[in-house]
């Protein structure tokens, strides 16, 4: 039996952009893709701290060191620039492999978006 559990956690970051005319998706910084082992394209859950939302969005790669938090396309209009998210990814795998599993999870400045 497979199961869904989280593989990645990017726990408190600020949006710093939300661009509405854009495709869609969220523009994350590269270091903190790295250090939450996320990759371009991953399908990734966002939720906003601040007013409740849950978007589920894939990722582009955000220039390394910016502090990038960008929602792009219709996500922009569930957030505020200035709001707190934390983005999540998930993975399937065995029961078994899952009790043992360690999802990589990382906790930012708040304020730059930059690992501490």
């Amino acid at each position: 039996m497979n199961i869904e559990i989280l593989k990645s956690k990017i726990h408190r970051v600020t949006v710093t952009e939300a661009n509405l005319d854009y495709i869609g998706s969220i523009t994350i910084d590269e270091a903190l893709m790295d250090a939450a082992n996320i990759i371009p394209n991953e399908k990734v859950q966002v939720v906003d701290v601040n007013n409740g939302e849950r978007i589920e969005t894939y990722v582009i790669k955000g220039e390394r060191g910016s502090g990038c938090v960008c929602l792009n396309g219709p996500a922009a209009r569930k957030v505020a620039v200035g709001d707190i998210v934390i983005i999540m990814s998930y993975a399937s795998m065995d029961f078994e492999e899952a009790k043992s599993f360690k999802p990589a999870v990382v906790f930012p400045d708040t304020r730059t978006n930059r690992l501490v």
